[in-house]
């Protein structure tokens, strides 16, 4: 994996869109190289185990198990006989000047490219509650991977909250897998859920099968919730305190809670290459500026989750167009992506209905008491960002210098949209007005001396 040897089209993320724009690729004769974190191919909603573990694709994908299968075999034959290059276990920490800096266990190595297409996929978006900094809470994803990597469930007694289809997805595959969960908290009220209908009749098997699995949940299930607090003691997590939507208050024991409202786009590597990035109101998150092939500009192309929240279906696609994009630039012969764009339309339909049925907490976060921690890495509490606010004014990267928030090991994964949440609430203005957080390289944590072992 040397410079010298670099092809000239390098993916980043072994996803659904990653995959999809792999395999257009080599249709096309071209040679891409594939760069992933992960072990085998698959990203997060294909993680797939280790080898050797007993559970079914049927038990780990539910009714998406052949889209996974499909995938999971394309991409290994394709790796197989020599037509991509798979770059495992490998992180991408750092671009400049057309060549990415990739973290592997050698060391740090230099990868050249002509063109360069991101798949880099979401993470989960989370909101700080009162005591989320404690031992024993995790996002959502985490949960899911744990339980799709090592067959466990993170705790004894589980408390689920947020908002989204990944909250009742992670519910419903915990109570399959025969973990106590008890109870899901639902932060949207029934009556804000139907406000989305309009967009999720845009594909209604896969909202009636989200409707299947919040039924598996049964009475562990509360819409229009408020979270109050998270009771913990020198152990961890000991209760989950909250309120239903008539304003009873309750209390639930439990030793694991899950916290996530959707999906955030992993966009750090987009920022360091230089897109262009605008404000989604309904998203409430900047996302980075696109053509529908996905050309970012550049020579540079954006693909799935990264850049528009559309689900795996969607990244698939996206992944072809982006690929055939890149195909189209470079001379070379590509086929229609009509009938692709109009599924697109269609599954953004659907992401816009899911958008407004699930909101982003907004209210909550602007709310927030001041000795709430917002940024657990850097212990950053409200009090400290509004008080930067005050004192360097309503700017973003202004209020992370004077306070530190987004700076630490998640480099504002977790903490800056809550962040600027509170910043626009103090300044007066909209987050649109505030600016996101600059990305800053390293986009992952990584060792001095693998930079000292440079290839």
């Amino acid at each position: 994996m040397s410079e010298t040897l670099s092809p000239r089209i390098v993916i980043v993320g072994a996803g659904p869109a990653g995959i999809r724009a792999a395999a257009t690729l080599v249709q096309a004769g071209l040679h891409p190289v594939v760069i992933d974190e992960g072990q085998r191919a698959g990203g997060q909603i294909y993680r797939r185990p280790p080898a050797g573990f007993t559970r079914t694709a049927k038990q780990l994908y539910g009714s998406e198990a052949a889209k996974a299968d499909a995938l999971h075999t394309l991409f290994d034959r394709l790796a197989k006989d020599g037509w991509l290059t798979h770059c495992a276990a490998s992180s991408v920490i750092a671009v400049q000047d057309g060549r990415l800096q990739v973290l592997v266990e050698g060391g740090v190595q230099l990868v050249g490219y002509d063109r360069l297409i991101l798949a880099t996929g979401a993470a989960d978006r989370v909101a700080p509650v009162p005591g989320w900094q404690c031992a024993g809470v995790y996002s959502l994803g985490a949960a899911q991977i744990a339980l799709k990597a090592q067959g466990v469930a993170l705790g004894r007694q589980i408390v689920l909250m947020g908002s989204g289809p990944l909250l009742t997805l992670v519910g419903a595959q915990l109570v399959k897998a025969g973990a106590d969960v008890a109870a899901v908290l639902d932060s949207s009220p029934w009556r804000q859920q139907m406000r989305g209908a309009w967009g999720l009749a845009a594909r209604p098997l896969v909202a009636l099968r989200g409707l299947a699995l919040r039924a598996r949940l049964g009475r562990r299930y509360h819409a229009g919730v408020t979270l109050e607090r998270i009771e913990a003691d020198e152990q961890g997590v000991t209760a989950m305190r909250w309120r239903d939507a008539g304003g009873r208050q309750r209390l639930t024991p439990c030793d694991m809670i899950g916290v996530g409202w959707h999906l955030r786009a992993e966009t750090h590597l987009a920022d360091l290459v230089g897109c262009a990035f605008t404000y989604d109101e309904q998203w409430r998150q900047w996302l980075p500026k696109i053509d529908e092939m996905g050309r970012a500009g550049n020579g540079v192309y954006l693909a799935g989750d990264g850049a528009r929240l559309l689900g795996a279906d969607g990244a698939e696609i996206a992944g072809r167009l982006a690929a055939a994009a890149c195909l189209a630039d470079l001379g070379y012969p590509a086929r229609s992506a009509s009938a692709d764009l109009r599924k697109l339309v269609r599954l953004a339909r659907f992401a816009r209905g899911l958008a407004c049925a699930f909101p982003w907490p907004a209210a909550m976060a602007q709310a927030l008491p001041d000795d709430v921690i917002v940024c657990r890495c850097e212990n950053v509490s409200a009090r400290d960002v509004r008080h930067s606010v005050d004192f360097g004014g309503g700017e973003a990267n202004r209020v992370k210098s004077l306070s530190r928030v987004g700076m630490g090991r998640c480099q504002g994964r977790y903490c800056q949209l809550a962040a600027v949440e509170l910043v626009a609430a103090q300044a007066g203005c909209m987050p649109d007005a505030v600016g996101r957080f600059r990305g800053q390289a390293p986009v992952r944590p990584a060792p001095i001396d693998a930079f000292l072992r440079e290839g």
